[in-house]
């Protein structure tokens, strides 16, 4: 075996190989000692309730008999008793309320990662469900990494919880607001509290706005030369007579020559011009005659939203997906949809869920459009990197003939599209959009497509219609139309109540 960019020799791969053998029984380790620290502190949980168990006042007692037990176990854990009294109410509510999660955990099958979403997630299910949520999550964690699941583990119990998501929305919207949070050095945060789908499109806006001013520092430099850019930065700065633009944009450094800003400070520089002068101060874009018409102007905010048509109808109130991020609620999902004026149809496999065919009403980049919904993210082993911000890589390269078509297609962000190319990790592509990782040790990694949205139905709730007879339709506003994106969530067709296996003959898989 020759040696590869990345690695110096096989023997460097040798000497990976045991450390990642090592690292095996690491975790082993680590595992069983947190688990056994959680049942210890679970039973002191157990322990301060017997202890008040038949005593007056018994709230007041049992509040006491655990600050002494905290009080206790916090030298042996060398922290202070506040911190150990919520440990033990955390790990008394996870033995007593997730036994299979613990069983899974024990077992190895999830990481105290995966224990900790299905914790947080599961607090909203109710009593009698939650064991019906517990099993479906722990199936859905194995093999996955803690955040690349937590956005469905989300979605599958607020299908669970009493109120719907829709309701529990309106009325956390009621608290939206904007305040300054004083900080030092003559600094303060600036926080807004917005729905989620805006917040989100605000920062994406700001991150394309952002990057267009960095990708046209090069030609701003070019046309005006460093000397002259960082005199009018510096002129702007003092006032002078062309000195229009708020400080917050010259803060950082001026956008043309000489400019270092990191994006994040360019993104907060043109975030305070937005607000202060509704337009960017210093576009590099502009072609300054004043009327600003810069290409910054023109970017708007995309969002990438995941919704199923029952939702999108009205006929369910279940909420949809931000893609990377969480849930929307049905009203908000809806009323971006009808914001939407041109549209393309997705096929999917009436079982798996898998993108078949993308018939467009309008010709577009169809392939991209097909790819991000199968997509969703960068499909490297734990990478949740929206498809909007990733790059669309050859799964055989096409350097070695590999073709452009959706089956040799997939979505990598910028660092594992760089690991893909410059180390000797590999990786092929089979039917569905299914891609198979070997790490330089050899090690196996499977990435299926992401599933669909999760539609759980509790004992006795008749499933919903499955809409023209199983297959499933969805509808995709590309791109350059709009600002939200929308697929649909599969229902299998069933025969005879029980689903097909396979879909027809004339809509074949990838």
């Amino acid at each position: 075996m020759s040696s590869s960019a990345g690695f110096g020799s096989d023997a460097d791969v040798a000497a990976l190989a045991a450390l990642v053998a090592d690292a095996e029984g690491a975790v082993d380790v680590v595992r069983a000692g947190q688990v056994r620290e959680v049942r210890v502190l679970a039973a002191a949980g157990r322990l301060a309730r017997e202890q008040s168990a038949g005593a007056s006042e018994r709230v007041q007692s049992h509040e006491m008999a655990l600050r002494g037990i905290a009080a206790e176990l916090a030298g042996v854990f060398a922290a202070t008793d506040r911190t150990l009294q919520r440990r033990i109410d955390e790990a008394q509510d996870l033995v007593e309320n997730y036994p299979a999660t613990m069983e899974a955990w024990e077992a190895g099958r999830i990481t105290r990662g995966h224990v900790r979403v299905i914790q947080d997630t599961g607090c909203v299910v109710p009593a009698d469900v939650r064991g019906e949520f517990e099993r479906a999550a722990i199936e859905r964690c194995v093999g996955e990494t803690p955040n690349r699941v937590r956005d469905a583990l989300v979605h599958l119990a607020e299908r669970l919880h009493p109120r719907s998501f829709t309701e529990r929305h309106e009325a956390a919207a009621a608290g939206r607001c904007v305040r300054v949070q004083a900080g030092r050095d003559g600094m303060s945060d600036l926080i807004a509290t917005l729905p989620t789908v805006i917040a989100e499109g605000v920062v994406d806006r700001l991150t394309r706005q952002a990057r267009e001013i960095i990708n046209a520092r090069p030609q701003a430099e070019a046309a005006t030369g460093p000397t002259e850019a960082s005199e009018d930065a510096d002129a702007a700065a003092l006032g002078g007579a062309d000195a229009a633009a708020p400080d917050s944009a010259v803060a950082g450094g001026s956008s043309f020559g000489g400019d270092t800003r990191t994006i994040d400070q360019v993104r907060a520089d043109v975030f305070a011009d937005l607000l202060l002068a509704g337009t960017p101060a210093l576009d590099a874009t502009a072609d300054g005659d004043g009327d600003g018409n810069g290409t910054l102007g023109a970017i708007r905010a995309k969002v990438q939203v995941v919704v199923s048509a029952l939702t999108l109808t009205g006929e369910d109130d279940g909420p949809a997906d931000l893609v990377g991020r969480s849930p929307i609620d049905a009203a908000t999902a809806r009323e971006l949809a009808g914001d939407n004026t041109a549209w393309d149809r997705l096929l999917t496999h009436p079982v798996t869920g898998t993108v078949l065919e993308c018939d467009a009403y309008q010709p577009t980049a169809a392939m991209r459009r097909l790819l991000r919904a199968r997509d969703r993210h960068c499909r490297f082993p734990g990478c949740r990197q929206p498809a909007i911000r990733c790059e669309i890589d050859h799964t055989h390269a096409a350097s070695d003939g590999g073709p452009t078509c959706v089956g040799n297609l997939a979505h990598l962000c910028k660092r594992h599209h760089d690991v893909k190319h410059h180390t000797r990790w590999r990786v092929k592509q089979l039917a569905g959009g299914v891609l198979v990782w070997t790490s330089p040790t050899g090690r196996i990694y499977r990435e299926d497509a992401p599933p669909p949205l999760v539609a759980f139905v509790t004992a006795g709730s008749p499933p919903g219609p499955s809409p023209d007879d199983g297959e499933t339709r969805a509808l995709v506003a590309p791109p350059g139309s709009g600002s939200t994106r929308f697929l649909v969530e599969p229902r299998p067709r069933m025969v005879r109540g029980r689903p097909l296996s396979a879909p027809r003959d004339d809509r074949p898989p990838f």
